[in-house]
């Protein structure tokens, strides 16, 4: 794609108050959004049955590695991988990984109506779907999916995130995520706004931000592809305070934007992060899949010799409304679900969200800023002591009075199978003094984390998770 900058109109200043406007316009409720998601599931089906590993077309186990492969040498690739990290409480280890090194597309378009920016959603079945229907962005697809390496139908709306002077884009960017499953995966997350009369296909409908947001309190009712997205909206609460607005709220607002101020500068923040990237010392070797240390196939599933942390099964998928009518696929099945958490607390009236500068083995550049809290709390038993998270307890003990957000989300289905975390938005007093007790730690400005999502590899998945649910705070509640 050519250089935004000179082949889109430019960005308006007001874009980040026109969406923040958008998450406040509650004329509509969320309700008819679920009926319309009930009406499109009655008239969808996904049928998804588990199958052996040996038993999926077009996927094979490469005779010499072990290594899961498809035969058109597209898609993805489940390799072994060694880890060494050196200091951590588990320094070394071994774990099959997937590989998919094409860039895909994950694109929401935008309109103005009656002077309210909206979002095209679609709602959009995946094979590991723990409910069927999902929320989804406009576009998402990867690039063996839009090329249809499948021989199926095209992808609707691409053309909006193509190469096209008529279109603004709002945000263009590539997101890693997550680095635990994936090795080095990127998607280009992007907001594109048009002014066109856009046909509205089945399965597709406006939506505003306040819809949206409202929905992200229902469990496993919005994507992670378009968690990310919204993420990298520009945002900006212009009018903090008002007539009924508590000092929480006025906090959050003011968290939007920078001329409130923050504990630190940004420059500030850009050293820690590159000296924490230097300090690791992390190393990531390919190991064929046969011959790691603790797991195995036997023939049915990558599976750990204890049954612990995840196992890689295969699928077979049959539906209507996708690209393909059916399909077979591997896909990772974690064990348990995860806890991920943003501690946040209020300085100088700026309201500020605890991050956690954290290594995996998957990213691109060593270290990103992740949640407070990100863990799964039932493989703990399975690691040193050291390795339970230092703040694991203080979230998971929190006073009902303390906890902002609290739904359990999904993460992508078409890549892991009822994947799900808890996510919670925690209200500290711990303070500032919790930084001198961990340097990994740092108090931000939600407005800091989106300058940062101008940029690739800075804030992992899971916190741009967190902070489209953080915004969603500030949409007020039914009946206001």
């Amino acid at each position: 794609m050519s250089d935004a900058s000179t082949t889109h109109p430019a960005l308006p200043s007001d874009a980040g108050a026109r969406f923040a406007s958008s998450a406040r316009s509650v004329r509509t409720t969320a309700e008819p959004v679920e009926s319309w998601l009930t009406d499109v599931a009655r008239r969808s089906r996904m049928a998804v049955s588990i199958a052996p590993l040996t038993g999926l077309p077009n996927w094979y186990a490469d005779p010499d590695t072990g290594d899961i492969r498809h035969r058109s040498g597209k898609f993805f690739t489940i390799h072994g991988l060694r880890v060494d990290l050196p200091g951590a409480p588990v320094p070394c280890w071994e774990q099959p990984i997937i590989d998919q090194p094409e860039i895909g597309t994950l694109g929401i378009l935008a309109k103005e109506f009656d002077g309210v920016p909206h979002v095209l959603m679609q709602a959009k079945n995946e094979p590991g779907n723990v409910n069927g229907l999902q929320l989804s962005p406009t576009v998402q697809a990867t690039r063996s999916n839009y090329t249809r390496v499948h021989g199926g139908r095209a992808v609707p709306y691409l053309e909006y995130f193509q190469d096209s002077p008529v279109h603004r884009l709002v945000t263009d960017v590539r997101q890693s995520e997550q680095g635990t499953w994936f090795f080095r995966k990127r998607n280009r997350n992007m907001v594109a706004e048009t002014s066109d009369d856009v046909e509205v296909l089945d399965g597709f409908r406006w939506l505003s931000l306040a819809q949206v947001h409202r929905l992200l309190s229902v469990s496993d009712m919005v994507n992670m592809d378009t968690r990310t997205v919204l993420s990298c909206l520009p945002f900006t609460e212009v009018d903090p305070a008002g007539p009924g607005v508590d000092e929480f709220h006025t906090a959050l607002a003011r968290s939007t934007d920078a001329r409130h101020g923050s504990r630190h500068h940004m420059d500030d923040i850009l050293k820690w992060i590159t000296d924490v990237r230097t300090a690791m010392d992390i190393h990531t070797d390919r190991v064929p899949l046969d011959l790691l240390t603790h797991w195995y196939n036997d023939g049915d599933r990558v599976r750990h010799v204890r049954d612990w942390f995840f196992d890689v099964i295969g699928v077979r998928v049959e539906t209507v409304g996708r690209e393909v009518s059916q399909w077979s696929q591997p896909i990772l099945r974690p064990r348990a679900m995860g806890v991920v958490a943003f501690l946040v607390h209020r300085i100088d009236g700026v309201l500020h969200v605890l991050v956690h500068a954290r290594a995996e083995p998957g990213y691109v550049d060593v270290a990103e800023l992740a949640p407070t809290l990100q863990c799964t709390p039932a493989t703990l038993a399975h690691l040193p002591e050291s390795a339970r998270p230092p703040l694991l307890d203080h979230v998971l003990n929190a006073p009902g009075d303390r906890i902002r957000f609290d739904a359990v989300q999904s993460e992508e289905g078409g890549r892991f199978y009822h994947a799900r975390n808890r996510y919670l938005i925690v209200e500290t007093d711990l303070g500032t003094a919790v930084e001198d007790q961990y340097p990994n730690y740092r108090w931000m400005t939600p407005h800091q984390l989106a300058d940062l999502l101008r940029h690739s590899h800075y804030v992992n998945v899971q916190a741009r998770s967190l902070l489209a649910c953080l915004r969603s705070l500030h949409t007020p509640p039914p009946g206001r």
